[in-house]
Parts: structure tokens; sequence; C-alpha cells
């Protein structure tokens, strides 16, 4: 499933830190984190617009080519990290990873179909779990996994227990009882009727009567300064 993944080209950085990391992005690359299989971390940078590309596609086993070494690696997407606004990802971890190894990740779950319940005035769908944890090996890891709604009626609920994941060697993490997908009645929310224009509500305080002048605000602000009134 993965012998034509993605290549991504690295370079070495021997520079790390926030303040290097933000000349990296400004120049149009990713700074990036590879380790695992008993080796030291290495710190690298990527071409963002490229890597970005595949990763907003899910895609997750990529080929790297780290300038100076010899051998490729296959490595495994395992965490992204935006920025402030959750909208820009400023970093990336992979992990060194063989093809017949297993590995638990999340798999973003994909629904498809129109539900039957969707034609009932009123239904809504809800998908409160869009991603599940699998176990698998990493050339069978899926980029998304598909999800038939097209049978689902109102009430009716998907469960991740319920999911049928694409190899028998596959393992579910998640939670069985997690929802995966669910469609209910959307209650319309009553709104009280407020009192006729003009009429005064039961308990309502009457209106002020002027009947001196009030200081000007200047003055109040002095008296305030002052200390406020106080008793002789």
């Amino acid at each position: 499933m993965h012998e034509n993944a993605p290549v991504l080209q690295a370079s070495p950085r021997a520079k790390i830190g926030s303040r290097y990391a933000k000349r990296f992005r400004d120049g149009g690359k990713l700074p990036a984190v590879v380790y695992g299989h008993g080796q030291d971390p290495v710190s690298v940078v990527l071409d963002s617009k490229d890597t970005l590309t595949h990763i907003h596609k899910g895609e997750k086993v990529y080929t790297m080519k780290i300038e100076g070494e010899k051998k490729d690696q296959t490595v495994l997407l395992k965490e992204v990290q935006f920025d402030y606004l959750g909208t820009r990802v400023i970093h990336a971890d992979f992990a060194r990873v063989d093809l017949t190894e297993r590995v638990r990740t999340r798999v973003h779950v994909n629904l498809i179909g129109d539900a039957v319940g969707l034609k009932t005035v009123g239904a809504v769908l809800i998908h409160p779990v869009s991603e599940i944890e699998i176990e698998c090996m990493v050339k069978e890891l899926p980029e998304h996994i598909d999800v038939d709604i097209s049978g689902l009626e109102v009430d009716g609920e998907i469960r991740a227990g319920e999911i049928k994941l694409p190899s028998s060697s596959m393992r579910l993490i998640t939670d069985a009882k997690a929802s995966v997908a669910h469609i209910m009645i959307q209650k319309e929310e009553v709104v009280a009727p407020t009192a006729e224009a003009g009429a005064a509500a039961p308990g309502a305080a009457e209106p002020e009567v002027l009947t001196a002048k009030k200081p000007a605000e200047g003055d109040a602000a002095k008296a305030a300064d002052k200390g406020g009134d106080k008793k002789k």
C-alpha cells in the first residue's frame, strides 16, 4: 500500500530554537525532527509547500531522503504542531519505521452516502469522532477509512466498534462505543413572548423624576477624589 510513498527531501539543520525555526519558516521551509529505531534524533528542514500538501491529503507514510545520508528512510508522520491560531503547521515529528512493523496511529473517518434519516424534517447528522486510532502494519496503513451511512435512520448511530477495518490484521484502539455518526431531530428553541411595547411589567421600576439639577460630571469626579460625602 505504501510502496509508492511520497518522497520528502530533507536537509539537516544544525541550529535549533524558536528564533531559527521562524527564519526557516519565513524562507519556505518546515522544521521537523526524525527519531526512532535506536538512532539519535535528527533535526531537519523540509520544503513547506510540498510537505504540507501531502499532510493535508492525510498521507502518513513517507520516504525521506536526508541530504548527506546514503540510505533513504521510511518514516511515519507522528505529530504536527500548529501556531497559536491553530491554522498553520509550524513543526512536524516523524518516526523511522519498517514497512512490516506494527504501529499505532490515527486515521480519518470519511462518511459516505446519503443517510435516509436526513430526509426527515429537522434531522441533523452528528459526527462526534472524525478519527479513530488503530494498530496495523505500516504497509497496510490506510490514508482514510470510508464508512457508509446511507442506511442510517433517525436516532440511528454508528459506533467505532461497528466500522469494518480494511484488513483483518488491523486492530481498533479507540473505544468501541465511541459514536462516529448519529442522526437526531434538532429541537427548535421556544422563545417566550415579550411584554407589549409601552406596557409596564409588574414590579417594574417607576421612571425617575428630575426635580433638582444633578451635579456635573466634573463636580462628581472632584467629590469622589475628595473622598465622597462625609459626615461632619
